[in-house]
């Protein structure tokens, strides 16, 4: 036995700050409603019963980026539409992630065309992207889980030098 196990009494968890952090901001993400296309009527469907999104979470959908730390990109990204997306991802506070959803969200889908943007990662920077046209709601469910890894993983605290 070390010295440690005798000194602490019973009941008694240690742990550092980084993971407490990681372990709220992964447990209580807030998504932006923000859907383009046909994507988002998959990402509708993962918050009703038979998936339940709020098991993981992320149940708030929230209608402001201010009050948003995720941005669910899903669906087409017009040319048109590019520049509103960014906004909304300045305004969001930090820290903020994006999830890509959707073959047209990732590399522009099948519109090779000058009005699409060839993927929402020209615009933001994207954490997660979920491959699909449209992607089941399991696999947005997955991303989501591996958003939560990402974030768990993230430092926090800087090492005084």
């Amino acid at each position: 036995m070390g010295l440690i196990e005798n000194a602490l009494p019973e009941n008694f968890i240690t742990t550092s700050v980084d993971a407490v952090i990681g372990w709220a901001r992964k447990s209580s993400i807030w998504p932006m409603q923000f859907g383009l296309a046909c994507c988002a009527i998959e990402m509708m469907a993962v918050v009703d019963s038979r998936h339940d999104m709020a098991r993981f979470g992320a149940e708030v959908f929230r209608g402001s980026p201010r009050q948003s730390d995720l941005m669910l990109v899903a669906g087409t990204v017009t040319e048109k539409m590019a520049p509103i997306v960014k906004r909304l991802y300045d305004q969001m506070p930090d820290p903020k992630w994006v999830l890509a959803m959707g073959s047209c969200a990732t590399c522009g889908g099948p519109y090779r065309t000058y009005a699409v943007t060839q993927g929402v990662d020209r615009i933001v920077p994207v954490d997660v992207y979920v491959p699909g046209c449209p992607p089941r709601p399991e696999a947005l469910l997955y991303g989501l889980m591996e958003l939560q890894k990402k974030i768990q993983k993230m430092r926090v605290l800087r090492r005084a030098s």
